[in-house]
């Protein structure tokens, strides 16, 4: 299909702002549930006053356009729609948005982040202005931003890897005996269930999983467990394993050759065992699987895998967001892991450079949330 010319906005006033965010606050509802569709908050306004509101909440149930026209019934005839994303313009597992949005009778309708998919950017704009109905974008990078993880699925197909560390002040994840509970805080501990809510899947190696035998699970209010995703070359994990018996899912990433007795065991225990090709070094190989994870609708991957499987994975460029705790304490110790692991570089200069997006305190700790460049 050819690609659809942007149609031309009109200039924005300053309240467009302050209701576009008002959707965006309502689209933060749906993030972790809407996979692999985009999490997406939309406000009807007339008169100055929000008469709809609406949200994705689920794949497969009415987008947050038709959620908002519903709610505001007939107080919707020419009234503004504000939505955080391009409305569709195509039949998918709903009708288009577009449709609902001229049956309402709205006037002007103004979104933040146009659809990233080439097949069909701009269409919906387009469709709408040619219908005669006003049409404006603001706040552009913020809902990109708030849409990172979803635009990065749809231009490559795979997901959108966030390497979530805890270490000390001098960048140990564990003390030299192995003791590593608890280096963050409480607060960091919630701050980081709720990526886990958040995020379609997450994964650790095996290593990790025997010394710590953790359940990997979300352990907030109304929260999802995620796919737990194990890198296990061998299929070393016991099937005694804790997270075996949690509600959700594990996947056990492992080579083609693993041996079949334990293939069958850990399959008896409620695993699905994935075997996959290797890569140069002899191990399963991450962007392998992180292509199964991407056609399997895991839009968003919380890396949580200690310092070998965090350099692996940021050493094959499949990071691509960074929250790093750093907490007010020294370890030391020549022995006591670091935050990434593997062989190291040579050079200062060889090392991965790091934008520093944010940093802030979560409890007595430091957040650092950061981008590869």
């Amino acid at each position: 299909m050819a690609r659809q010319a942007p149609a031309k906005t009109a200039p924005a006033p300053p309240a467009d702002s302050h209701y576009l965010r008002a959707a965006l606050k309502l689209a933060a509802r749906g993030k972790g549930r809407t996979s692999p569709n985009p999490p997406v908050g939309a406000v009807v306004v007339q008169g100055g006053a929000i008469v709809g509101r609406g949200w994705h909440r689920g794949c497969g149930l009415p987008h947050a356009e038709v959620e908002a026209l519903r709610e505001a019934g007939e107080a919707a005839r020419g009234a503004t729609l504000y939505v955080t994303l391009e409305p569709c313009n195509h039949v998918g597992k709903t009708p288009p948005c577009t449709e609902a949005i001229l049956a309402a009778g709205l006037n002007r309708v103004v979104f933040g982040q146009r659809d990233p998919n080439p097949r069909v950017e701009g269409a919906g704009a387009a469709r709408l202005a040619a219908a005669g109905v006003e049409v404006a974008q603001v706040l552009q990078a913020e809902c990109e931003r708030f849409n990172e993880a979803w635009t990065k699925w749809v231009a490559t197909g795979r997901p959108f890897g966030v390497l979530k560390g805890a270490a000390s002040l001098d960048g140990r994840i564990a003390a030299a005996g192995g003791d590593s509970k608890w280096i963050s805080s409480e607060a960091s501990r919630r701050f980081a269930h709720r990526l886990r809510a958040e995020c379609d899947a997450i994964l650790v190696g095996v290593g990790t999983a025997l010394a710590d035998d953790p359940q990997l699970t979300c352990r907030t209010e109304r929260g999802r467990d995620p796919l737990r995703v194990v890198v296990d070359s061998n299929l070393r994990l016991p099937a005694t394993a804790k997270m075996l018996s949690c509600p959700g899912r594990t996947l056990l990433a492992c080579l083609e050759g693993a041996p079949a007795e334990r293939r069958a065991r850990l399959t008896a225990a409620g695993a699905e065992v994935l075997p996959l090709p290797a890569d140069s070094a002899g191990r399963v190989s991450l962007p392998a699987l992180l292509d199964v994870l991407g056609r399997r609708g895991v839009v968003s991957l919380l890396i949580e895998g200690g310092s070998e499987m965090n350099a692996a994975m940021l050493a094959a460029g499949l990071v691509d967001k960074l929250f790093i705790f750093l907490a007010p304490r020294l370890i030391g110790g020549r022995a006591a892991p670091g935050l990434v692991g593997g062989p190291g570089v040579a050079r200062v200069a060889d090392g991965l450079s790091l934008r520093f997006e944010r940093v802030r305190r979560v409890g007595p700790d430091l957040l650092i949330e950061a981008y590869p460049v």
